[in-house]
């Protein structure tokens, strides 16, 4: 490589003699007298040199060059001045009004719902955020790449089409000042210049030459180098393509890497330069490699070095173009002008169309450069906009072919344009005047898809290509595009042109009709499944374009009457072979019909019929205007409406045979398509437009045949012909629900009104009916009710207009959604039939609806609601009802309901007799109420009441009826009988009475005494009412009786995790102990009160067995979790050292940086039980296929009750009770001064070093130099103060206590377990102070009291944990102990010459005071005898020990206080103030002065109290549970001011807490001094910065802006520190320190320990110590990580104003923060529950492949 550098560089000297400077070569070129030639000229001689590295560029170098001398020249050319001068006045000439932004794949585009033309026209980031449309409904969306903001086309909006930058009227952006700084000259360079740049810049794009360059770039003698060019496809995967270049290359993984990432990006890339012959060789190895069985090789190309540079320079100019349009307006058109020109003399098309022609063979990155060169032009000028768009349509056909049988992605692809031409409505309109595009997109459609035709031209799309069909339906979505705004004037051309476009188009659903017939399966079951889904996605494509011809047919009535016309023809010409057929006859009740003899059951059937259904469209449209009068003049007599009928009809049948389980062998396609036939994504233009067509049969045809001919279809002639004898149980329930199934169909056509145009009613009624019905099935959230609505071509519902009308929102609470209820006035609507329930819904509504009016103690009929009129066109429907064959149904089925034998009837057949019925009498009272009795014609009535037949037994209706309420099974249908039978009465008494008046009164006599009876009824169902509440109570009492029985009985199995009110519950042992009076509650020094033991008696969950807790007997165990935390952390991020091979863990550091948590879930075990469940458990997933959800070689499992994540077990070992007999304790106290005690433990200790280092003479370390001279305290005497023998623990207890140690040490310093590691104890103590710590900050954050509302699982954890601490020091070597004691201590005592001793400031006290109590019984063990100190020793050792680490503590505190606040003085300067005072300029002497004197002693005080607050409640947390003495009663109860004086009284500490070193100055002075002369404390307290003070700061999860939009913003800045390109990233928020993260990409991996990390996991590795929160930006989803391997999702806490969270954005709606979820989550993370969670979630969502979280 450094020789082909070497010699570019000096091929650079030796260029011919050019002029040198930009200057000069520009006035060169100008004096020259064709300058495309001489332009030329110049780029063949510099271009291969400046390009001529391509393997491996210096690109800075190469853009430098390019700059230098080619670009600057020009640009001097153009302007003819200094071009940055020049460009600087441009931009401050004026903003566009145009944005123009083009998005990148994966940025946010806005709409606005309220303001936008359609869902296509979107805003940028920054223009929305300064719109008015930021408070309008808007939706937030990601783009796919390749858009383009709409903001400043005044076409596009509503209202608000510019954001404040793009206003016209802004400062600066008057039409005088743009064309002022442009002036002739310029602009006519420009056209001199601009042809001759694009013109090379279209030509070497397009260069199909591999070898040779055009002949005017040919000037130099040729070179012999070649290079070895891959591109891009789509096919290949990632790791095949690396595979193939390492195989044929032979090179190294990470440049194959390098190499297919580049070209992903690009589209190409050149692998290996060379001689032709070797490149050759390369090429061919490349397409072997990658080739097999499935796959075409990858595209290989050989090309010569100087084309590969012309090419590469023609897009680096591209660019510039695209940098030079946007300084102006003039240079812009010039530009569109010189593409737009043919040339003269040649067959060629226009630059711009060869370009788009060419698109489709380009690779990725030019593609891109080009796409956006033409937004930057012809999309920034509307004029050229237009132009553009027709040299588009005019190639549209072959632009659409070749884009379907390319490989590359829509969004790169130059079709993709169409959608920002198509969907301006004046350029639409002109595109289909003067161009027929709808024509040209659907004839485009006929000529890609006749591979999928049949012999009888009908498509059939059995083995299709999915992507392929996948690019045709882009065709489809043009189609959308030009008709998603409808004309508001029509000319005779657009008129002309849209029917034409429209006669195109009946064409395609020509070959959709009846395409893909069945025929039933007899026999035997299908072999294999058809495809259906390809017919059915084309159907769901066409379905808001079929309804957009509708209403465009439907603007003019003449338009509508032609469109009819021709449809109409289309569909009689595709029923040809139905008119022709044999013929058969119906007969029934005297009537007969003449049909074709054609059954569903055995002949070819089509769900697919189009034309038909868009003819019931147009039919309705037509109703809707009053035009049907008129249809006469344009459709013939012939009009055959049973040949229309016809095929919708069979469709239903079709539906209701498989209903019938008649079609189970023709496999699941059949049963996918009638779900999706009735589906609210198809069912408007295939379901709902059958029940149409059928209402239209039934308008236009005599009653008695339309109901003949539908019993034909049905195969149902003979069951209502008493013909059928069948005791076959299968076909009676065949027959039963296939009458069923028609009575429903019967049940819509009559009552289903709700259609604009069948009925008289408006859109707003039809879509608060659906949401009734929707919400009569249960309350929904608005997401739930949107998806199951119906949306138009702008992908509107219309719900939020209506949905207050009828229904009330209710807000979700922590966790779930808000919900709609149904208001109480809206339930009169419920029709039980409504025709879009599915059975589920169906039965599910009838049960809800039946329950609330027990509830309310109504009766349980639910008549049909009364439907709204029928169109006038619609009238006749109504008279299927009162028709012979329909009263000759009826009756049969209330015959055979009281026939005792027959059993060809079922309940749901009888309900809806019941509901037709029910619909005929209500249609014959409106009308009786409506007009004179003898102009109402429709007389059901009548008929009802007939007798069925002359015979002696003959019944009418209302006789059965009657009979049918004495039927016993029948029960629940009583009520609905006797509504009907007094609708039969009042109809009755409107037809006796002559007068309306009158009847309207008889109406409500009659409603008397019908409520007279009801009354009776009432009354007894409120008896059996109350008997069955008081029966109820009675069971409910027992039952709670057992349940406290049972609680009680298993106490500790209930994880209380509700927090308990008052301290009986959560604090166990106080039961049962007697009553302790307030004095006693010390629990430190001689005053110390009792401890408090109960009996513990433990069931285990897995053997169900109990037993007593004791020293003495095997172990019982808690399960338990241990894990890293930084939770407390007051250092975010501090590095943290991955081994722990070398860390010393005794003194933490005061930033609590790192800790061990230990947490419970509080469930017991026999340890053997639990080692046999983990046994289990490691062989039951060494059978398992894939991975598992935990690690168990780390000891995972979940806890077998509540499956929480565990990782090891806490031995559960008793509290030894101590008592202290008050006068020993008061006498020793006479002896035993702090000072004493001091030299005491210093003579033991240096006589333990005596003994270790034998034979020297001691020194023991000297405290006080003046009069103790006399006392040589010896060795023993620390024994003399009370000694007692060591507790004994049982084997199988200290097995467990060695287990869990060890684990604690393995996970807390991630080191492999080694149980005689020195560091074991260190680590125990460790955790106890570090859990101990998390609990009281929890507590403390929730403000919570310290004792009182403690979890159960937390009290259980502290207690074992804190006594497993005590037993754990028995199992390691006392001298091991005692070694750290020392070091422990000599933080607090420095004489104790100990090494590497931490300085005060720089070392956590609570940390060592947990230690030094748990490892100071050490110091009393001898060789010979095993000891430890009695009670009361340990009390007097606790209590100075515990004395002197605060004293320490409080230096701490006053010494890194900060003096910078300014805070207003509480209190008047009381004794503490004082003495603060004065210790501080005590202190201030022994630090030279390094501590604020200045400071008020009252704000030292308060900062003292504050600041020493969490300590002592630590203190009182560890003490309490070490010692089991009961805590006073403000500690119980949450009372913030008794708090500090009860700890203190606790603690046996003065309240002022100054008193302590009063009490013991003279050995606190000397302690002071030495403490404060520590050089490393003085150099900390000179770099103030890194100190930690007190109070430490509460962590919390960071701040989040309300609004969501804010935060996409900050993503869309985001740029990957990583790479320079500007490719679709994943960024991701850490919500525990901020950081924004490049997520799932490879260029941000890390390698940890050999593997590769995303970049999350490996921030989660420094920043939470492997565990963290984070929240992908662009999802809207938040995810909990733990550890390399294991995460989950979790509800992001941002809702919409439906209470709902958005994942994926999928809806869009405005979202804002919630901030009872966010402190949820933060809660979650406080109670270390962040590992729970995800081994919940895991469990619950088994995948078998599931998200690979280590590359997060």
């Amino acid at each position: 490589m450094a020789g082909e550098e070497a010699e570019g560089a000096e091929r650079m000297d030796t260029s011919p003699e050019l002029p040198q400077t930009p200057q000069r070569l520009a006035a060169w070129w100008d004096q020259q007298v064709d300058f495309n030639t001489a332009f030329l000229h110049h780029l063949a001689q510099l271009v291969p040199e400046i390009y001529f590295a391509e393997m491996d560029p210096d690109l800075e170098k190469q853009e430098e060059n390019a700059q230098m001398s080619i670009f600057t020249p020009l640009e001097w050319c153009l302007f003819g001045e200094d071009p940055d001068i020049c460009l600087e006045k441009l931009k401050h000439s004026g903003a566009f009004q145009l944005c123009g932004k083009v998005f990148k794949s994966g940025e946010t585009t806005y709409s606005c719902r309220d303001c936008a033309i359609d869902p296509t026209c979107v805003l940028c980031m920054d223009c929305f955020q300064n719109s008015a449309h930021k408070n309008h409904r808007y939706k937030m969306h990601t783009s796919t790449g390749g858009g383009f903001c709409d903001c400043g086309d005044t076409e596009a909006w509503k209202t608000g089409p510019f954001c404040i930058n793009h206003e016209p009227g802004r400062v600066g952006t008057a039409k005088e000042t743009l064309h002022c700084s442009l002036n002739e000259v310029v602009i006519a360079q420009a056209r001199k210049i601009f042809p001759a740049v694009i013109k090379y810049i279209v030509e070497m794009t397009i260069w199909e030459e591999e070898k040779e360059l055009p002949p005017e770039l040919q000037i130099r003698e040729k070179n012999e180098r070649y290079y070895c060019v891959l591109f891009n496809d789509e096919h290949h995967s990632y790791d095949h393509v690396i595979y193939s270049l390492q195989r044929a290359l032979d090179c190294e993984l990470l440049e194959a890497q390098l190499h297919t990432t580049a070209i992903d990006k690009e589209g190409r890339r050149a692998v290996k330069a060379g001689a032709y012959a070797a490149c050759q060789e390369a090429k061919e190895d490349i397409k072997s490699h990658s080739e097999n069985v499935s796959q075409h090789p990858l595209h290989v190309e050989v090309l010569y070095s100087e084309v590969m540079a012309h090419q590469k320079f023609a897009l680096r100019l591209g660019s510039w173009m695209n940098k030079i349009m946007s300084y102006s307006s003039d240079f812009r058109q010039i530009f569109c002008q010189a593409c737009l020109i043919e040339e003269p003399g040649s067959e060629n098309p226009c630059l711009i169309s060869r370009l788009m022609l060419w698109d489709a063979k380009l690779y990725k990155g030019a593609r891109k450069i080009l796409h956006e060169l033409i937004f930057s032009s012809f999309f920034m000028e509307m004029e050229y906009k237009k132009l553009f768009a027709m040299e588009f349509v005019k190639y549209y056909k072959q632009l659409q072919k070749e884009y379907i049988s390319d490989d590359h992605d829509r969004s790169i692809s130059i079709t993709a344009l169409s959608v920002q031409m198509f969907t301006v409505p004046t350029l639409a309109r002109h595109l289909i005047e003067e161009q027929n595009v709808i024509s040209v997109i659907t004839e485009t459609l006929l000529e890609v898809l006749p591979e999928y035709l049949d012999r009888n031209n009908k498509f059939n799309f059995q083995g299709y290509s999915q992507d392929k069909l996948g690019r045709v339906y882009a065709v489809i979505c043009d189609l959308k595009y030009i008709l998603i705004s409808k004309p508001t004037i029509w000319t005779e051309r657009l008129r002309m042109q849209f029917l034409e476009g429209f006669q195109s188009f009946l064409k395609i659903l020509t070959c959709m009709q009846g395409m893909e017939e069945i025929r039933r399966q007899v026999g035997q079951h299908i072999e294999v499944d058809p495809d259906w889904e390809a017919a059915i996605a084309i159907q769901m494509q066409l379905k808001n374009i079929l309804l957009m011809f509708q209403e465009w047919c439907a603007c003019d009535e003449d338009l509508l009457l032609v469109a009819y016309k021709e449809c109409h023809k289309a569909v009689m010409k595709c029923s040809t072979g139905f008119i022709s057929s044999r013929k058969t006859i119906v007969q029934l009740c005297g009537h007969t019909l003449e049909t074709k003899s054609y059954r569903v059951s055995e002949d070819l059937v089509s769900i697919h019929l189009p034309l038909s259904r868009t003819l019931a469209g147009l039919h309705v449209r037509l109703s809707r205007l009053g035009a049907i009068s008129r249809l006469h003049e344009f459709v013939p007599f012939d009009f055959q409406i049973e040949v229309l009928v016809e095929y919708p009809l069979r469709c239903l049948v079709l539906v209701a045979q498989v209903v019938a389980e008649m079609w189970r062998r023709n496999g699941l396609s059949l049963i996918s398509q009638v779900f999706y036939y009735q589906d609210v994504k198809c069912r408007e233009e295939m379901y709902d437009k059958d029940i149409i067509m059928l209402q239209i049969g039934a308008s236009l045809m005599e009653p008695n045949k339309f109901l003949l001919l539908v019993l034909q279809r049905y195969e149902l002639v003979d069951a209502f012909n008493n013909t059928v004898a069948t005791k076959d149980q299968d076909m009676i329930k065949q027959y039963n629900t296939l009458i069923e199934e028609m009575l429903q169909v019967l049940i819509y056509i009559v009552g289903e009104r709700y259609v604009p145009g069948v009925g008289n009613v408006s859109k707003e009624e039809v879509i608060m009916r659906e949401i009734i019905h929707l919400l009569c099935i249960e309350p929904m959230p608005h997401s739930a009710i949107a998806k199951n609505l119906p949306e138009n071509e702008n992908n509107e519902t219309g719900l939020e207009n209506v949905i207050s009308k009828v229904a009330i929102f209710k807000k979700p609470g922590i966790s779930g959604h808000g919900v709609y209820e149904l208001k109480e006035e809206s339930l009169k609507d419920f029709n039980m039939y409504f025709y879009h329930y599915s059975k589920t819904q169906h039965s599910k509504a009838e049960h809800m609806q039946k329950k609330r009016r027990k509830q309310e103690n109504k009766d349980e009929a639910l008549p049909p609601p009364p439907p709204p009129d029928f169109c006038p066109a619609f009238n006749k429907v109504i008279n299927i009802l009162n028709c012979d064959i329909m009263m000759h149904i009826l009756r049969t089925i209330f015959e055979r309901a009281v026939d005792t034998d027959s059993n060809l009837w079922t309940e749901g057949m009888l309900q809806m007799a019941f509901h037709l019925l029910a619909l005929g009498l209500l249609e014959e009272k409106q009308q009786l109420q409506r007009a004179a009795e003898e102009e109402v014609t429709f007389d059901f009535y009548h008929k009802a009441s007939r007798l069925g037949s002359s015979s002696m037994n003959a019944q009418n209706i209302q006789m059965l009826l009657e009979k049918l309420k004495g039927i016993p099974q029948l029960e629940g249908q009583k009520d609905m009988v006797t509504w009907i039978l007094q609708m039969f009465d009042t109809v009755k008494r409107l037809r006796e009475k002559s007068s309306l008046i009158v009847a309207t009164i008889s109406e409500l006599e009659s409603i008397k005494n019908d409520e007279i009876t009801h009354d009776k009824e009432k009354a007894e169902r409120k008896r059996k009412a109350e008997a069955a509440r008081l029966h109820r109570q009675k069971i409910m009492a027992q039952m709670s009786a057992l349940q406290r029985n049972f609680i009680e009985t298993h106490r500790l199995m209930y994880d209380s995790t509700s927090e308990m009110p008052g301290k009986e519950d959560s604090i166990m042992e106080e039961e049962s102990s007697p009553v302790i009076g307030d004095s006693s509650r010390i629990a430190l020094g001689p005053k110390r009160g009792p401890t408090v033991t109960e009996k513990e008696v433990l069931t285990c969950i897995l053997c169900q067995e109990e037993q007593e807790v004791k020293i003495e007997n095997s172990a019982m165990v808690l399960s338990a979790c241990v894990q890293k935390s930084t939770a407390l952390t007051q250092h975010r991020g501090k590095p943290i050292d991955l081994s722990g091979e070398t860390l010393d863990p005794l003194f933490m550091d005061p930033d609590l940086a790192h800790g061990t948590y230990t947490g419970s879930c509080g469930h017991v075990m026999h340890a053997v039980c639990w080692q046999k469940y983990f046994e289990a458990v490691q062989l039951s997933s060494q059978q398992r296929i894939h991975g598992d959800l935990f690690d168990l070689e780390s000891g995972e499992y979940l806890c077998p009750l509540c499956k929480s994540l565990c990782n090891t077990v806490i031995p559960i070992i008793p509290l030894q009770p101590q008592k202290i007999n008050s006068e020993n304790a008061e006498a020793l106290a006479q002896l035993l001064t702090l000072a004493r005690w001091i030299q005491t433990v210093l003579a033991r200790i240096s006589g333990y070093n005596m003994k270790h280092t034998k034979g020297e003479t001691p020194t023991v370390p000297v405290l006080f130099n003046q009069g103790m001279e006399d006392s040589t305290f010896e060795f023993h005497s620390i024994l003399s103060f009370g000694v007692q023998s060591s507790v004994k623990y049982s084997n199988s207890i200290k097995e467990m206590v060695i287990l869990f140690a060890t684990t604690i040490y393995r996970i807390g310093l991630k080191v492999p377990p080694d149980e005689l590691d020195p560091r074991v104890p260190m680590m125990t103590w460790s955790t106890c102070a570090f859990t101990v710590q998390a609990i009281e900050n929890l507590l403390g954050d929730e403000g919570k009291p310290l004792f009182g509302a403690l979890q159960n699982r937390q009290h259980n954890g502290l207690k074992a944990l804190m006594q497993f601490a005590l037993a754990q020091r028995i199992t390691c070597p006392q001298a091991l102990i005692q070694k750290h004691l020392l070091r422990l201590l000599s933080v607090v005592l420095p004489n104790l010459k100990s090494e590497d001793t931490p300085n005060l400031l720089s070392v956590d006290l609570f940390h060592v005071l947990v230690g030094a109590v748990l490892a100071f019984p050490s110091l009393y063990c001898d060789d010979t005898v095993d000891l430890q100190p009695s009670s009361v020793s340990s009390s007097y050792n606790h209590l100075y020990l515990f004395h002197l680490i605060t004293m320490a503590h409080m230096l701490q505190i006053l010494l890194t206080i900060d003096t910078g606040l300014p805070l207003a003085q509480v209190e008047e300067d009381g004794e503490e103030a004082h003495s603060a005072s004065s210790f501080l300029a005590e202190v201030s002497q022994y630090t030279s002065g390094l501590t604020g004197c200045g400071v008020p002693g009252w704000y030292l005080w308060a900062s003292l109290k504050n600041g020493i607050t969490p300590y002592l409640r630590c203190a009182a947390l560890f003490f309490h549970y070490l010692l089991g003495v009961t805590p006073p009663e403000d500690l119980l109860t949450n009372s913030t001011e008794g708090e500090y004086s009860a700890l203190c009284s606790y603690l046996s500490l003065p309240t002022n807490l100054f008193l302590l070193f009063q009490e013991y100055w003279d050995t606190a002075r000397p302690l002071l001094q030495r403490w404060c002369a520590d050089p490393a404390l003085l150099n900390c307290l000179k770099q103030k910065s890194v100190v930690v003070r007190y109070p430490r700061k509460r962590n919390s999860l960071i701040e989040l802006p309300d609004d969501y939009s804010c935060l996409l913003n900050q993503a869309s800045h985001f740029r990957c520190p990583r790479s320079a390109d500007d490719e679709r990233k994943h960024p991701v928020l850490c919500l525990f320190c901020g950081a924004i993260l490049c997520s799932q990409n490879i260029c941000c991996q890390e390698i940890v320990n050999g593997e590769e990390v995303g970049a999350c996991i490996f921030h989660a590795l420094h920043c939470g110590a492997g565990v963290c929160i984070f929240l992908k930006i662009r999802e809207c989803r938040v995810v909990l990580v733990e550890g390399k391997a294991r995460g989950c999702a979790y509800p992001a806490p941002y809702l919409d104003e439906y209470g709902e969270t958005d994942p994926g954005l999928k809806r869009g709606n405005p979202l804002h923060l919630s901030h009872e979820r966010y402190r949820k989550l933060h809660t979650v993370w406080q109670q270390h529950c962040i590992i729970e969670e995800i081994a919940r979630s895991q469990e619950t969502n088994q995948m078998l492949f599931g998200f690979n979280w280590q590359l997060l």
